[in-house]
């Protein structure tokens, strides 16, 4: 019997049923104590109809309790197109850990995620290994898309020992349209992991809403997490070199720091090795005196921009830093330093050229 508009159902497979009043393709609208319930139509048969031994389909009682809704098949969802952003041709790929519970540091798992802040899809692999290890042991792989974080996996407290070393490998490129060619990208962490057990280590990050244990693997094009070698060899290294040629090096990079930004980690825990027995006030007294210092050290470099990273917190440090610059290094050009890559943690100080009223003789 076809099931029309306005006729009464029942279900075949569960308990209840009422007036049908809207059929959509195979799809009837049953109309039940004012709840519109959507059933498929091989679900339901008509009251009045018969059974095959010719006896008739009862009426659903009025206490019928609604079925549960079926599932539809419906059209798979449309893709959405790539959307851009300015400045996202320039590859900025971090890798960072997240702890599950930082109350409970000594015993948290950590979540790792792959931050892909560009405008090009990336096909990444993730390994560790101790450092006596020879081989690898990876722990994800995959196509990351575009402007986006990618959970890598949970990494447990056992899993420290293994994590030395970690490896990130990862080519990049655009679909359905020209792109800039990519390096491919090979880098090697060097891993302090008894940094995991302590909780200052883990830091506020432009990318996540915790603090976590962040690796910049590529800064806008720039391998700037390539740590594979340590400080003994690059000594070696340069003890190779004659003397004169090692003094004109020195000479040469310390000019170029003049015109690059200069970024001063004011956190605590960059300052001294342990907090304990400081008070509050004596922590921000030290963070004040190294500002000071470093004030006090670039006053003759015209034009030096100096980016203080004083973090958002509650925001008592970065008071401390304004009152200083409205009073004793007052006319220097002060601003917040760039958003996308301090978020609102940090603020920017170009030197200028101080005029100083002499005083007049008498």
């Amino acid at each position: 019997m076809q099931i029309k508009i306005g006729d009464t159902v029942r279900y075949l497979n569960a308990v209840g049923g009422g007036r049908v009043v809207k059929i959509v393709g195979d799809i009837a609208y049953v109309d039940e104590d004012g709840f519109e319930t959507p059933v498929l139509m091989r679900e339901c048969v008509a009251v009045g109809a018969v059974t095959k031994n010719n006896n008739p389909i009862p009426a659903p009682k009025s206490e019928a309790r609604a079925p549960k809704v079926q599932k539809v098949d419906t059209p798979a969802p449309t893709t959405l197109p790539i959307v851009e952003t300015k400045g996202g041709d320039k590859l900025n790929v971090v890798l960072g850990f997240e702890a599950s519970d930082l109350k409970t540091i000594s015993q948290a798992t950590f979540d790792g995620y792959i931050v892909n802040d560009s405008n090009y899809y990336i096909y990444i692999s993730v390994a560790i290994r101790a450092a006596e290890a020879n081989e690898w042991s990876l722990r994800y792989d995959g196509l990351i898309e575009p402007n986006i974080q990618e959970f890598i996996g949970e990494f447990l407290r056992e899993d420290l020992p293994s994590m030395d070393r970690i490896k990130v490998q990862f080519i990049a490129f655009k679909r359905d349209k020209g792109f800039e060619s990519k390096a491919p990208c090979s880098i090697e962490l060097k891993v302090d992991t008894t940094k995991f057990a302590k909780l200052h280590c883990f830091r506020p990050n432009l990318y996540f809403d915790v603090p976590v244990i962040a690796f910049d693997i590529i800064s806008n094009d720039k391998n700037t997490a390539d740590t594979s070698l340590d400080k003994a060899t690059v000594a070696t290294m340069l003890s190779k070199h004659e003397a004169p040629a090692q003094k004109n090096k020195i000479h040469t990079k310390k000019e170029a720091k003049r015109e690059d930004v200069i970024e001063v980690d004011l956190h605590i825990d960059e300052l001294v090795d342990s907090t304990a027995g400081l008070s509050a006030a004596d922590m921000l007294n030290l963070q004040i005196d190294h500002f000071c210092k470093t004030m006090d050290e670039n006053l003759r470099h015209i034009g030096q921009k100096i980016v203080f990273i004083h973090g958002k917190g509650e925001g008592v440090l970065r008071q401390a830093l304004m009152k200083e610059l409205t009073h004793r290094y007052k006319g220097h050009d002060v601003q917040d330093a760039s958003f996308r890559e301090y978020e609102f943690g940090a603020t920017q100080v170009t030197i200028r050229a101080i005029v100083q009223n002499k005083k007049p003789k008498k």
